[in-house]
């Protein structure tokens, strides 16, 4: 691997598509092991609702080492600041090891952060802007925001006020002249697969996973963590199953079949941001290798191991 353009592979998709299966198997084609990118599975205990399905990492019985998921409990709160120090790490140790790292996720923004290389402004306390910040509301904060940063790609983070604050509050860094992250970058050139499915074939992959996970007790999981000493408001800012589920588990929803509803609703919503996410990073030059949109494994995982192969 080490005369080939790349040392590291990507494999990216919104949820539901077979990424893990497509990621698992390259893996152990060329000897590799497993990042996540997926901003959830970072969680520990949080297994049914962010389909960690930990069993599909063993192949012909062979278990691929992963890295990046069950790292923090909650309620600490994980970033994609911290996803990048923890992810350069585990990429030294893989390639230290002369094993080929393979990337595999949808998390767009942990993903972008790995291929253009984010910087981040460490900030220092400005306690006078911080509480104007926080005496302000979610509109007028929205506003300020909006024309300082016109050109916000991540319409979700305009939803929540100490996004919003945090957001503000490096760009106003970023004006005084403050440094950003002074890291120690490895040097990555990564391969990048992308894999899709046409939209009525996600809808039903969605829908049936779906059907699943409440099946396997995804409900009692989330009361469980609840139950552990974590808040119904800690659950909800998870999003998509811990929010809905912990609405649901509050009575705030008045029945399972509401329930599955919205959270199909929910959850198409948000795949069709992944991808909206990933062709924004094709428009900012990252280049996204798409396999055909076959509902075959197989023929997917031989096809990119032919675009891969290629690049020599």
């Amino acid at each position: 691997m080490e005369e080939k353009k790349y040392n590291c592979l990507v494999v990216l998709g919104p949820t539901a598509v077979g990424k893990t299966a497509i990621g698992v198997a390259l893996a152990a084609h060329y000897d590799g092991e497993i990042i996540s990118a997926d901003s959830r599975q970072t969680y520990r205990h949080l297994d049914i609702g962010t389909g960690k399905d930990l069993k599909d990492y063993i192949i012909d019985g062979r278990q691929i080492p992963y890295h990046l998921i069950d790292v923090v409990d909650l309620p600490e709160e994980y970033n994609v600041y911290q996803y990048q120090l923890d992810f350069y790490k585990a990429f030294e140790d893989i390639s230290g090891r002369k094993k080929l790292p393979l990337v595999v996720g949808g998390t767009g923004m942990y993903l972008d952060s790995i291929v253009r290389n984010y910087d981040f402004v460490m900030l220092e306390e400005n306690r006078e802007l911080h509480e104007e910040l926080e005496a302000s509301s979610l509109e007028e904060l929205v506003e300020r925001l909006l024309k300082l940063q016109p050109e916000i790609h991540q319409k979700s983070d305009l939803l929540e006020k100490d996004r919003v604050i945090k957001a503000i509050e490096i760009i106003e860094a970023k004006k005084r002249g403050l440094n950003c992250t002074n890291l120690k970058r490895p040097d990555i050139r990564p391969f990048i697969i992308g894999t899709t499915l046409d939209r009525h074939v996600l809808w039903d992959n969605i829908s049936r996973r779906l059907k699943e996970r409440l099946d396997e007790g995804m409900l009692d999981e989330v009361q469980q963590v609840h139950e552990s000493g974590i808040s119904w408001e800690r659950l909800e800012k998870l999003g998509l199953e811990y929010r809905f589920c912990s609405l649901y588990l509050q009575n705030k929803i008045e029945s399972k079949d509401v329930l599955f509803e919205k959270l199909f609703i929910a959850i198409r919503q948000f795949a069709k941001r992944q991808e909206t996410w990933f062709r924004f990073m094709e428009k900012n030059g990252v280049e996204i290798h798409w396999l055909k949109k076959t509902t075959d494994k197989k023929e997917r995982i031989e096809e990119a191991i032919s675009l891969i192969d290629s690049c020599k």
